[in-house]
């Protein structure tokens, strides 16, 4: 089974504008509220493929009961810790060339009685052939070990950890005992760098970031997919390097892209699929979710017409 785990969810409300301008009066056009937060569109994305995953998070307040009630209408599976805050709405604004503005609200405020809560019902999902994906924010009262935790917490009990986080939550992931860090992780470009203090340097080739993802694998990763916007993405693991350009689209949105590698990949594992066809997936179904309006994760049939498409170069 797969869990998607959601931390710091939200409405999210996505717009578009001619041009984004600053101090000045944007009217926003095509106004869509949707279900949002990272794991809550990884399970979309699975369900769109075919798979079955439960979406785990807290909600709380009247955006959270929209929360989960646009989480039903997608058809997902859902497990939530109702909490006394109020869940966050978060605004996104697309202009005509395809650039993104995020306006991200910070969150409610998670209490210790409610932060145990959620930790007694995640160990609960803690068992071996469950996958755990664990992405996104967290919200205030959690702290940046918190990941590490419950990664330590969940392959202890037999689950693998897939994370997709940045910043602080990430470094202290990744400096846990190899048996305790996360099974996968997703970071992007930027945020690997992040990682390695090397965020303000220029002239890094695809050789080095490859090199980088392959230092990973010493602490006990098992795969680091590295998405690179346009460039496309890297997947290394013990078996080798893998390099996928990205597709030609008419991308509308860069808005759950991300996500939707995340959830083709940990579907594709679940399926058990061979490493060059899960990477294949994941990059249909990325490209797939840049041509959809809001955080709508793209059709089953989209993918698949983008994953003919999809091929491996060798590194250069």
């Amino acid at each position: 089974m797969i869990i998607t785990v959601t931390l710091n969810p939200a409405l999210d409300k996505t717009a578009s504008v001619d041009v984004m301008r600053a101090n000045a009066l944007n009217r926003l056009q095509n106004v869509q509220l949707d279900a949002g937060g990272k794991g809550v569109n990884v399970s979309a994305i699975i369900r769109s493929l075919g798979g079955r995953s439960v979406a785990v998070g807290f909600a709380g307040g009247g955006a959270g009961e929209e929360l989960l009630s646009r989480i039903a209408g997608k058809g997902l599976e859902a497990d939530f810790v109702r909490i006394a805050g109020s869940s966050r709405t978060n605004l996104k604004i697309v202009d005509n060339s395809g650039r993104l503005t995020e306006l991200n609200e910070p969150g409610p405020e998670i209490t210790p009685e409610e932060w145990q809560e959620m930790e007694k019902k995640l160990s609960g999902y803690g068992s071996a052939g469950n996958i755990v994906v664990l992405s996104g924010s967290l919200p205030s009262g959690l702290g940046n070990e918190t990941y590490q935790k419950l990664s330590a917490m969940l392959r202890r009990r037999g689950a693998a950890v897939f994370l997709d986080a940045d910043g602080e939550a990430l470094k202290c992931a990744l400096e846990s005992a190899p048996d305790e860090v996360p099974d996968y992780i997703k970071p992007n470009t930027y945020e690997l760098l992040q990682y390695f203090g090397m965020e303000h340097e220029s002239n890094i080739t695809e050789a080095k970031l490859a090199e980088l993802c392959q230092s990973l694998l010493h602490r006990g990763i098992k795969l680091v997919a590295l998405s690179m916007g346009e460039a496309g993405a890297l997947f290394v693991n013990k078996n080798g390097t893998w390099r996928f350009p990205a597709l030609l689209i008419q991308a509308r949105s860069t808005v759950g892209a991300g996500d939707s590698m995340t959830g083709a990949l940990v579907y594709g594992f679940e399926q058990g699929l061979p490493d060059e066809q899960c990477f294949a997936l994941a990059i249909a179904a990325s490209a797939g979710a840049c041509t959809t309006a809001g955080t709508n994760p793209p059709d089953r049939v989209l993918v698949q017409t983008l994953l003919a498409k999809t091929r491996m170069v060798p590194m250069t």
